[in-house]
């Protein structure tokens, strides 16, 4: 395994956030959030796979079973898709190759950043490091692995990024989990080794919120879904991912049915902020 990281400054101590459930009535409480991102997980791997995490986070907050992403469908393009609000046909990434934009648009990293809040990224994909504007981040740690895929397993990405977030709480923190699409490529989706794949970034995710403790809101999706060994087409399989929210900020509103997108993503997280959306952005806030 090799190591990729910066830690772009020194960060003052501060109060390790708990997650908890919504009380409107009460004083206003921490925006402190967390987006985990599990590359490739349909829907219905929820229900197969036993994912005890992602099942509390449902009970507790809200959720949408069918939101639909992007196309292309696939990891690059969906992802800026997610930060920025637009399209492929806006940002113009329509493969796993970055392109710099003809015409930038701040994305969700780039906001708040430069609204002074602290911001991190996790990953283990390296085209990932292409989201956000350079100076837009306050950490970043991208952990690969030696052999082919060359992906640093999940659970030693959460290991670090989780003791990494106690000794430096973020106010908002992007975590990427992509060994879930390797298992899908590699032995199919809905597969017992893709959905063991499942189990564990449902593990991953109960690390990282024993780590920020109750009072984070937690924000987990997926970019694509996917069929047989594939994804990237226009397949219902492909297009339609989960949304999952819940936390201090978070109503618990249970299953969401109005239609939901990854763009929708940004503008919900945004608005815990109190922060305008880039009027580039055609996403809406979830709630």
């Amino acid at each position: 395994m090799r190591c990729a990281c910066r830690f772009l400054c020194a960060l003052p101590k501060s109060t390790n956030p708990k997650l908890n459930h919504y009380h409107p009535e009460e004083e206003p409480m921490t925006a402190r959030t967390i987006l985990i991102l599990i590359d490739g997980m349909r829907p219905d791997a929820l229900q197969a796979a036993r994912t005890p995490t992602m099942d509390r986070i449902m009970q507790a907050g809200f959720y949408h079973l069918s939101a639909q992403t992007v196309m292309p469908s696939i990891t690059l393009p969906c992802h800026m898709s997610l930060f920025h609000s637009v399209t492929p046909a806006r940002h113009g990434i329509t493969s796993n190759t970055y392109t710099p934009m003809a015409r930038p648009i701040r994305g969700l990293f780039d906001v708040l950043s430069q609204a002074g809040f602290s911001t991190a990224s996790f990953y283990n994909w390296e085209q990932l490091r292409d989201l956000s504007l350079p100076g837009s981040l306050t950490a970043s740690l991208m952990l690969a692995g030696e052999q082919a895929p060359k992906l640093a397993t999940d659970q030693q990405l959460t290991a670090l990024t989780a003791q990494w977030l106690r000794q430096h709480p973020m106010d908002f923190t992007f975590v990427y989990l992509g060994n879930t699409d390797t298992a899908g490529h590699q032995h199919g989706w809905m597969s017992a080794p893709y959905l063991q794949a499942i189990e564990t970034a449902d593990a991953c995710l109960q690390t990282l919120l024993d780590a920020l403790g109750d009072e984070v809101n937690v924000f987990v999706t997926a970019d694509h879904g996917g069929h047989e060994q594939h994804h990237g087409t226009d397949s219902p399989q492909d297009l339609t991912t989960p949304i999952l929210a819940a936390g201090p900020m978070i109503p618990a509103l249970g299953a969401l049915s109005a239609p939901a997108s990854i763009l929708d993503i940004a503008p919900t997280i945004l608005a815990l902020f109190d922060e305008k959306a880039p009027p580039e952005w055609i996403g809406k806030a979830l709630f």
